[in-house]
């Protein structure tokens, strides 16, 4: 490739990425201005908006509750599904084909309706847990579920585990001492792209959020619905400081697993 072609496909990239960055652009334009009406740009910019967010107690217990509700599910969503994968892919390998079609189910029922079955089910003894960021865990495990089987899945294929395990095993490695020591250490960046994935869809959904728990245990789009008919510069301020957080864990996981790496 030349120069001025390559000088060209990076002209094509950054234009590409600016055309995708103009509506969170524009959205943080409008949490920073003081007016924006009739004119092209803002008549000044304030921090007036981002100051009144993040000195709410309310919007940083939303936060705090996403958070804790996300990462509690792909801590459970990991410590579960592990497991039961190397168990699959070393002992079982054909029941691979059943478990496709297993996680896909929670996308084949509405989130509406799966609310309002979970509604009737646990709403009365012996299990009342609606209102409580525990029916959300639950929910939000099987959301997660065929992101984090599908990456790790894929990772366990490209890393031939079952090779890995007949080595550790001629060094005199057992079974499940090859798989903590050997085949989890190589399934790591399969699990970091699993837990973005979910991660940046979970901390995003609502409707689960908004029937099974609402304001009992507020999470961040709750916080967002309720607060939609205030200033919209408020709004705009929420909706950038969401984008920035979800890209800051973002940051940090990638970090880690260059650090380790």
């Amino acid at each position: 490739m030349s120069r001025s072609e390559h000088i060209y496909h990076r002209m094509i990239v950054w234009l590409v990425f600016l055309i995708l960055a103009l509506p969170l652009l524009a959205t943080l334009l409008y949490a920073l201005a003081t007016e924006w009406g009739a004119t092209i740009l803002p008549e000044g910019f304030t921090l007036k908006w981002m100051t009144q967010l993040w000195s709410d107690p309310r919007f940083l217990i939303a936060l705090w509750h996403s958070l804790l509700i996300c990462f509690g599910a792909l801590l459970f969503s990991l410590v579960l599904v592990l497991p039961t994968m190397f168990v699959i892919a070393y002992y079982f390998p054909k029941l691979d084909a059943v478990m496709n079609v297993l996680i896909l189910l929670p996308f084949a029922v509405p989130p509406v309706v799966s609310s309002v079955g979970l509604l009737q089910l646990y709403s009365a003894p012996p299990l009342m847990l609606t209102g409580t960021p525990w029916i959300l865990i639950g929910c939000y495990f099987t959301i997660a579920l065929p992101f984090i089987y599908r990456a790790i899945s894929n990772n366990m294929q490209a890393i031939n585990m079952r090779e890995l395990i007949d080595a550790a095993h001629l060094l005199g490695a057992s079974t499940w001492q090859a798989a903590l020591l050997v085949v989890l250490p190589n399934l790591r960046k399969g699990a970091f792209i699993a837990v973005l994935l979910s991660f940046s869809f979970l901390i995003g959904e609502f409707v689960f959020a908004n029937m099974l728990v609402g304001t009992s245990y507020e999470t961040l789009q709750v916080y967002l619905y309720n607060v939609r008919n205030a200033s919209g510069h408020f709004s705009s301020a929420l909706v950038v400081s969401y984008f920035f957080v979800v890209l800051l864990v973002t940051w940090l996981a990638n970090a880690l697993n260059r650090e380790r790496g």
